[in-house]
């Protein structure tokens, strides 16, 4: 059933002082048969891109989104913001990531 929760209202965007995490119930781990990263639930199995995999590994509940994004600028010729906050969003609403402020 699709979600009628307005976006915006849990929308990292705005807030670059945020602090994401991984939820307590959720695991990052490298899959040796799919040779990719997953996201572990109780219920599911999330296999990322690279992208989502490097996103994640930085979110440790210490760096900010701000830090997050500059680490990734670091690393990669083009970051777009807007994607990877619209991506931990999407985590959140999901309650895969929770946030913390400062």
């Amino acid at each position: 059933m699709p979600s009628t929760m307005p976006m915006r209202s849990y929308s990292l965007a705005d807030n670059d002082a945020e602090r994401p995490r991984l939820a307590p119930h959720v695991r990052l781990r490298f899959d040796p048969a799919r040779k990719r990263h997953v996201l572990l639930t109780p219920e599911t199995v999330t296999v990322l891109n690279d992208t989502g995999a490097a996103i994640l590994e930085l979110c440790d509940g210490e760096r900010t989104v701000a830090e997050i994004l500059a680490e990734l600028r670091v690393r990669y010729d083009r970051v777009a913001d807007d994607e990877v906050r619209a991506f931990l969003a999407g985590l959140k609403v999901k309650r895969r990531v929770e946030t913390s402020h400062g």
